[in-house]
């Protein structure tokens, strides 16, 4: 790891990467201080921009996006009531309630320093974990890595909404696109229908415009336009914390960017989820838990540490195995990818060096969100006054410049609009779009390692069984499963009792 850090640390603090991990906090903070205009939109929209430059650069733009986004839904849930970011959603319960108090400023500190603290720990988790769970990844065979896939897409489980049944149909829609294109193992086309251009597949960063950016403009253009406007009266005093209350939040930030970081580990949970159980956790343990729900600090820092404290730790299983921790880090993947940056024990010991710099990346990252912040936060609520009439065009030429720019067609910015009405057919039929996506990046990798195991063992299906690992994934599979039907079960009850 020591021999790591020297050349890294000389790779990663160059002019370049400094102006563009600064360039990605400040949109990716824009961007989620306006509700609507989610994180995944941001990343996607400026993917393309990533093409065109190395690994280490575009990894901290884009990094600099996801981490800000974390931090800046806040803005908006303090301010008016209506979270930037879904994660931001349990922030505005004392949010909000505190900024009404004519305590904007202080909200807004808060939330600040509390997702900087809580986006560092994370950063120092991945640090040093990271390299330690991809050398345990470099013992796994074809059968494994099948196992791994699979544990991958049992991620449908969490992320397919209030019916498994139609996320796991939305996830073989997406299975079934990822077969497009030539068979990995014998070259030849499938269900390409004699299109040339479709021979190579359909490209993931294509494929998110449609299914995620410009769905997005379409539901949009569906709300009435007293829905698309904001009223911004912030409220700024001096921003003082009293020694009291920097006494009680030390409490719920360390624990909260606990939890936020094994949150984040699992696949299939996200910044919302670690929001939510953080903020349980706060008020059960703390001395005031009347104060909740009506301006308290210790619920503003507590969900704040722990949305932030996901963003390191949903890296761990990308870099390491190839499992995206969210559906914004699948977006990552394709720009690793794309630099011939191949997940798992290989990418640390050949790439050390670049990988170690981006780990270390994360780090800069927090420090220039916090930088940002205390300069720029009147500039991220004033973006809450920028008239959708004006934002949403300029989105749009955005997504159909950034589908041309990728391989410079007109054929991808037609499949950029085929997935986009394919997307809004699916959610009228309330088909989840994650899902979706999750088949379309686990596609291949779990087909190709369940032939070539099969090929190995002649046909032989008890070479999934047959090692330690793979009955571990079996058995962590079975948990998952079983964890979330139990959910499911518990939140159905809940909703018989309320009527």
């Amino acid at each position: 790891m020591f021999e790591h850090l020297i050349p890294a640390t000389a790779l990663l603090f160059t002019l370049e990467n400094l102006l563009w991990v600064n360039l990605g906090v400040f949109i990716g903070a824009i961007f989620a201080a306006i509700p609507g205009l989610s994180v995944i939109l941001c990343v996607i929209l400026f993917l393309p921009l990533t093409y065109q430059l190395t690994a280490i650069p575009g990894m901290m733009f884009l990094l600099g996006i996801y981490c800000a986004g974390g931090y800046a839904g806040s803005v908006s849930a303090i301010l008016i009531n209506t979270p930037g970011t879904p994660h931001a959603a349990a922030t505005m319960l004392d949010g909000f309630p505190l900024s009404q108090q004519g305590r904007t400023k202080t909200a807004l500190k808060l939330a600040l320093f509390a997702s900087t603290i809580g986006g560092m720990f994370s950063a120092l988790v991945l640090l040093f974990l990271g390299p330690k769970v991809a050398h345990i990844s470099s013992n796994l065979g074809t059968a494994e890595y099948f196992m791994v896939c699979l544990f991958g897409l049992t991620i449908i489980a969490g992320v397919s909404g209030k019916s498994l049944t139609r996320g796991i149909i939305a996830a073989s829609i997406g299975l079934f696109l990822s077969c497009v294109g030539s068979d990995a193992m014998t070259g030849y086309d499938r269900l390409t229908f004699g299109i040339d251009r479709l021979y190579l597949g359909f490209d993931l960063a294509i494929c998110l415009i449609g299914l995620f950016a410009l769905t997005e403009i379409m539901a949009k253009a569906e709300h009435k336009y007293a829905k698309l406007k904001f009223k911004v009266k912030p409220r700024l005093d001096d921003g003082k914390i009293s020694s009291d209350e920097k006494r009680r939040i030390v409490r719920p930030i360390a624990l909260s960017s606990l939890i936020g970081v094994i949150v984040g580990i699992i696949p299939g949970t996200g910044a919302s989820e670690a929001a939510w159980i953080s903020y349980s956790q706060a008020k059960n343990l703390s001395s005031r838990p009347e104060e909740f729900g009506h301006g308290s600090v210790e619920g503003i820092v507590s969900c704040e540490s722990a949305n932030n404290a996901v963003t390191g730790a949903t890296l761990i299983p990308l870099l390491t195995l190839g499992i995206p921790g969210d559906a914004t880090v699948a977006i990552m993947l394709s720009a690793l990818m794309l630099n011939g940056l191949n997940p798992g024990l290989a990418l640390f010991t050949t790439q050390g060096d670049i990988m170690y710099a981006i780990m270390l990346g994360l780090i800069v990252v927090n420090l220039c969100m916090l930088a940002q912040g205390l300069c720029f936060t009147r500039i991220f609520a004033k973006v809450l006054s920028i008239p959708q009439e004006i934002l949403t065009p300029i989105i749009v030429i955005f997504c159909f410049a950034g589908a041309y720019s990728i391989n410079k067609n007109y054929f991808d910015v037609a499949v950029a609009l085929a997935f986009a009405f394919g997307e809004w057919i699916a959610r009228r039929l309330e088909l989840p779009a994650v899902p979706i996506l999750l088949g379309l990046v686990l596609g291949n990798m779990t087909e190709t390692n369940f032939r070539r195991a099969l090929l190995l063992s002649d046909g032989d299906l008890s070479i999934f069984v047959s090692s330690v690992y793979c009955i571990a994934f079996v058995i962590l599979i079975i948990l998952a499963l079983g964890v979330f039907l139990k959910s499911k079960r518990t939140a159905l009850k809940k909703s018989k009792k309320a009527y």
